[in-house]
């Protein structure tokens, strides 16, 4: 499945457009991931405990746009917007990851 953030795939032609197809990730991060993501916070770097969740929220997102896409007989997304969010509050942290873009059927020109 072609996936991709621009509203056109260049070589292909739009046969038949699909469904907006969307999805949420909401990953909480556990206490020790959070304790040192707030040291980095203080003393710089990079976390690699957020990054990982990020980048896990990503795949499961982007996974399941794609099977929507599948179920609706599409064969590409154009389109593709991802949010990322942070809730937090009583001392927890959660990332939040959204997806949606159209599901089309495209077809090589």
């Amino acid at each position: 499945m072609l996936i991709t953030t621009t509203p056109y795939i260049e070589g292909y032609t739009i046969r038949r457009y699909g469904p907006l197809v969307c999805a949420e990730a909401v990953m909480g991060t556990n206490i020790f991931k959070d304790y040192f993501a707030k040291i980095r916070d203080v003393v710089g770097g990079r976390s690699g405990a957020f990054q990982s969740a990020l980048k896990e929220a990503r795949e499961a997102i982007i996974k399941e746009v794609e099977i929507q896409a599948q179920k609706a007989d599409c064969n590409a997304i154009i389109g593709l917007d991802i949010d990322y969010s942070e809730i937090s509050g009583g001392g927890k942290t959660m990332l939040m990851v959204a997806a949606q873009g159209t599901a089309v059927y495209i077809e090589p020109i």
